[in-house]
């Protein structure tokens, strides 16, 4: 396998000088692994989110959508056991005074020598290891000491086993059916980092599928394949995911299967996530503590049963993550030209020099097409964004008449964007303009009356990372 050229520093760099996430609270001087979502953050991580439902829901006649809400009730956190058992061991240094989770102090660094490991250094004063729940506490009422006790919510798993019932009685499904949910989440982590990929808030799109107890391994195994491929097809290299089964000292007490998909980030393999097969835990003891009936009874066969669950849950901020870490690269381009070949100032293209670009799968790309007048005059602006005018209804498009014509592609090559129409002199004359593919930096001329249908028929033809050529 080839290395790669990417970094998480070079991400990092890249997704805050092109506005794609900001460290959040920055002028006070942040606040630990928290982020902002600029704004082609937003439309990445959108796009993201939107397959995602484009694959539970829209391709598919056996689920349906729920958003439920953050707050719930807290026995909700007794029934799943988060209550007493969603905790992690925490050790503090009286030496550095940082927190550390102690079933990983192999993988962090000291807090005064970074080379070395909690408690490798003579420094290094460690205290006992103590539980630490991860759920975040808060009071719901006006009066903080005479409120009740709740707790945002650490996965959005348990709004859909609560809803169980309600779905039941008025979505017309019966098992083998799916409840789908895209939603923030939190966790109080003991050592978030690398950046989006362990963060205190950040985002899921889990769902459970429900299915009667003798056919749980077969969806089980069904949902492991089914979401492994839809990676591939939003272009993750094959050779950089993997799906790993967990051990039996790595399962869940109510799982008797999980298995992670995890993709080679620069920081090496790490989850993107997980499909586990929980059972019937979950609904029993939501049942037992509730005291209501969750189970379905076939009006047919006169069978009464608590289904079990399938759970793919999938982390938005990871998976964008991923695509972002997956697009990047760096490679040596010829001179290009903004415009046909004989238009007054076409070689304002970059020559010969390293660019940056990501790859992005055209249905991910933040922006579609970007539309760029080669200089700003002669009618030039106006037929441009005559152009964007006929195309943003169909597709996320940006108009960009600022600098070089070389410096715009450049700009667009590290936003991800597909392509670049560019409008020059020629187009004047015959309504022609220059289409130009960010991956094979090939260049062609289009007639502006035929440029929706075209770019709309590009943007959804077959795409294969070119990393994989």
């Amino acid at each position: 396998m080839p290395s790669d050229v990417v970094t998480m520093d070079k991400v990092v760099a890249l997704t805050k000088r092109r506005g794609f996430i900001f460290p959040s609270s920055e002028i006070y001087g942040g606040i630990g692994s928290t982020y902002d979502f600029a704004h082609y953050g937003v439309l990445l991580k959108t796009n993201v989110k939107n397959e995602w439902w484009r694959s539970m829901l829209q391709e598919r006649d056996d689920m349906v959508a729920l958003d439920s809400a953050i707050l719930q009730h807290p026995r909700t956190w007794e029934a799943s056991g988060h209550l007493a058992g969603f905790t992690d061991p925490l050790v503090d240094c009286r030496a550095c005074k940082m927190r550390f989770r102690a079933d990983h102090l192999d993988q962090l660094a000291c807090g005064r020598k970074p080379s070395k490991h909690p408690g490798e250094t003579p420094e290094c004063d460690l205290t006992e290891a103590r539980e630490f729940n991860l759920m975040f506490e808060t009071t719901m009422g006006p009066v903080k000491d005479a409120g009740a006790t709740v707790y945002l919510r650490p996965e959005t798993a348990q709004g859909i086993f609560l809803n169980f019932k309600n779905v039941l009685q008025t979505a017309r499904k019966k098992p083998p059916f799916g409840i789908a949910q895209v939603g923030k989440s939190f966790r109080n982590e003991i050592t978030p980092g690398n950046f989006i990929f362990r963060t205190r808030e950040f985002e899921q799109m889990e769902m459970e599928f429900f299915v009667p107890p003798d056919q749980a391994q077969q969806w089980y195994e069904y949902w492991q394949k089914h979401r492994y491929d839809w990676y591939v097809e939003l272009g993750l290299r094959p050779d950089h995911l993997r799906l790993r089964p967990h051990e039996a000292d790595e399962l869940s007490h109510y799982s008797s299967g999980t298995a992670d998909i995890e993709y080679l980030f620069p920081i090496g393999w790490s989850e993107l996530e997980g499909i586990a097969n929980r059972g019937q835990f979950d609904l029993t003891q939501h049942a037992t503590h509730s005291g209501e009936k969750l189970e379905y009874f076939d009006q047919g066969s006169g069978e009464r049963y608590v289904p079990a669950v399938i759970e793919p849950a999938a982390g938005a901020d990871r998976a964008t993550l991923a695509f972002l870490v997956d697009a990047y690269d760096e490679e040596d381009v010829p001179t290009e030209r903004g415009g046909s070949p004989d238009s007054e100032g076409s070689a304002g293209g970059a020559r010969g020099d390293t660019r940056t670009v990501l790859k992005l799968h055209p249905r991910l790309a933040p922006v579609k097409v970007a539309v760029l007048p080669l200089v700003r005059k002669d009618g030039q602006p106006e037929v441009a964004q005559e152009i964007v005018d006929g195309l943003r209804r169909r597709m996320q498009v940006e108009y960009d008449e600022g600098g070089s014509i070389g410096k715009r592609y450049r700009r667009q090559d590290e936003i991800g964007t597909p392509y670049c129409v560019t409008v020059d002199h020629q187009t004047l004359e015959d309504r022609t303009v220059t289409v130009r593919d960010r991956d094979s930096l090939a260049q062609d001329r289009v007639a502006i009356d035929e440029l929706p249908e075209r770019l709309a028929a590009r943007l959804q033809a077959p795409w294969t990372s070119p990393k994989l050529a």
